[in-house]
């Protein structure tokens, strides 16, 4: 495969019509910091608009696909909303870096060029709503997913809310978001968030190359054309929820309760959450 172009948060080759895009972190376990969230949107860009590419596979480096949402290298972003009396100034700051991060993985989802997430490891919070925006879902036997937002007072505003109800339906769905549990790579082939399970990370991301190449041996245009029927359907319900999402959490989200799940995460301890 062939690497054009150097990233912070990725890696991405092209060979024979397929594109891997790899993420690299650069925090622990492929965390999601300011440079994956100003990355991935520019990224997806190009591989739409470069008609070379005809199906992407999205994958992790290391042990793990993602520990989600790089908390620390992100907890800049919520020290002026989470100051006392933070008014409508800071609230419309924060809206705004909501909806550029949903933007971020909306770029997957808009992709013209079908993407298949080959998950490994550890798959938590901002990872599920990055392979939530994929088409196709692999795991490996190893692979854990976890809607953990909940665990850190936050309520998921990047996707998952808004896509897996027509992935795994709504019972699941509250289940794993209100609970916020870690469910292994069988419970999610069992509830449809995985199509397939294979051994092992290598095994994984060879099934996600095999359908991506036989994605990329039929007529672009009309998977352009299947990508955008199917999507048409959902795609008004999915933008009014992220909608609502974002402006819920402008408003909510700031609490006493998130104050204390950031502490505990530098502190590296169990949080106590008290509704406040």
């Amino acid at each position: 495969m062939t690497e054009q172009k150097s990233w912070n948060a990725f890696t991405v080759e092209r060979k024979d019509h397929v594109a891997q895009v790899t993420l690299t972190g650069p925090g622990k376990g492929n965390a999601m910091g300011p440079d994956f969230w100003s990355e991935l949107p520019e990224i997806f860009a190009e591989l739409d608009a470069d008609q070379d590419v005809r199906a992407v596979v999205l994958a992790g480096s290391g042990k793990h696909f993602s520990f989600g949402l790089d908390l620390p290298a992100m907890s800049g972003g919520f020290g002026a909303v989470l100051a006392d009396k933070a008014q409508a100034g800071p609230r419309t700051t924060f809206h705004d870096m909501i909806k550029r991060m949903q933007a971020a993985i909306n770029a997957v989802a808009d992709c013209r060029k079908p993407v298949i997430a080959a998950v490994h490891g550890w798959c938590i919070g901002g990872g599920v709503d990055l392979i939530t925006a994929a088409d196709v879902r692999y795991a490996s036997a190893d692979a854990k997913f976890s809607i953990r937002e909940v665990k850190v007072a936050i309520v998921a505003d990047m996707g998952s809310l808004a896509r897996l109800p027509a992935i795994i339906g709504d019972g699941h769905l509250r289940e794993l978001a209100l609970t916020g549990k870690d469910i292994d790579a069988a419970r999610a082939e069992k509830i449809g968030l995985v199509n397939d399970v294979f051994d092992d990370a290598e095994a994984v991301l060879a099934a996600a190359h095999a359908t991506a190449t036989e994605i990329a041996l039929n007529p672009p245009l009309v998977v352009h054309g299947i990508k955008d029927v199917l999507d048409h359907t959902r795609s008004a319900g999915v933008d009014d929820s992220l909608r609502y999402v974002a402006a819920w959490n402008a408003a909510f989200l700031p609490s006493r309760d998130l104050t204390e799940a950031i502490t505990a995460v530098f502190q590296k301890r169990a949080p106590e959450f008290r509704g406040e």
